[in-house]
């Protein structure tokens, strides 16, 4: 009886792993969409929100230095209150003064042209980089992460020792023969076009190499038996494919060198105008936070805004070409 009753007990359904591992699998499929997105909420979103509403407060001589603060134990009302004291006049502010206006529109011209000649250098070090053995790859990789190793900080002082009138440069010029007295060449954007150059050429040459490693040579060949010239073949078949490489380097270039604040401090002098030197004076200098705040609120629509469009249009085109 013990026997018969074991071999006509029910068994556990086998559907139920199956259920169990779907169930697993839905949950991990929306942790890993809600983790990035909690991440842009807690370290993006909620701070530019906060920015935002100092933007739209007052100067106050208070700690901190703006108004209206929000206090939570005046209840609703008292949130209402403050909510009728918000105003847009710091970017009233802002569209008057051509200070802020000619900061702006140098700050990006500066970035355009820095991110221009990063793309010029920095595209014959990936190339080369792509084309070289697979075994010496690593150690090329490694000579362009290498600067990463030191401060950011002390790395643009020491282009000041670089450039100076007394510095190496001017020196080896001088003992070469090309020149006959020191060129100027600290606190001029020559100078802020080199830092920035030198700085962020890693962020270009990066994606570039991701790009052309990927890149099948074979059409190359091709195209120069068919009798393409290497200039044309580079134009029609390398620049092309290494588009997204070029893209992603220009973006991470140019995005932040339009508000860079050390580079332009320490090489380009006082009469250097660029958006991040005057947030910085109207932070620490003048201590108007609204102010700043709605110069870095613009800041950020200025960069966001035209890269979502961008991207927009790309992934138009990307579904196009399909």
């Amino acid at each position: 009886m013990a026997e018969t009753t074991l071999a006509t007990a029910p068994s556990a359904s086998p559907a139920a792993v199956p259920q169990q591992g779907t169930w697993l699998a839905a949950l991990t499929g929306r942790l890993v969409i809600i983790i990035p997105y909690a991440w842009l909420l807690i370290l993006f979103l909620v701070p530019f929100l906060i920015v935002f509403k100092i933007s739209l407060s007052q100067t106050a001589i208070a700690m901190p230095p703006y108004s209206p603060t929000f206090d939570l134990s005046a209840g609703i009302t008292g949130l209402w209150e403050s909510f009728r004291e918000f105003s847009f006049d710091n970017y009233l502010w802002l569209t008057d003064d051509p200070l802020y206006v000619n900061a702006y529109v140098s700050s990006v011209v500066i970035a355009a042209i820095s991110t221009f000649f990063a793309l010029l250098i920095g595209f014959p070090i990936a190339y080369g980089m792509a084309r070289a053995p697979a075994t010496v790859r690593p150690l090329l990789l490694m000579l362009v992460i290498l600067p990463f190793w030191t401060s950011f900080l002390i790395r643009v002082y020491a282009w000041i020792g670089i450039l100076k009138p007394e510095g190496l440069l001017n020196q080896f010029l001088i003992w070469t023969g090309i020149i006959d007295q020191p060129l100027i060449i600290l606190n001029t954007h020559t100078a802020i076009f080199i830092g920035i150059v030198y700085s962020y050429l890693p962020f270009m040459v990066l994606p570039l190499y991701s790009a052309l490693e990927k890149m099948d040579y074979s059409l190359i060949e091709a195209a120069q038996d068919l009798g393409c010239p290497p200039i044309s073949a580079f134009w029609k078949i390398t620049f092309p494919l290494a588009m997204p490489g070029i893209v992603a380097g220009c973006l991470l270039v140019f995005i932040p060198a339009t508000g860079e604040f050390v580079i332009p401090d320490l090489l380009g002098g006082s009469q250097t105008l660029m958006i991040g030197k005057t947030l910085w004076n109207e932070f620490f200098s003048n201590r108007d936070w609204p102010v700043s705040s709605a110069v870095a609120v613009i800041l950020l629509l200025m960069l966001v805004v035209p890269m979502m469009f961008f991207q927009q249009a790309q992934a138009k085109a990307q579904e196009q070409g399909r």
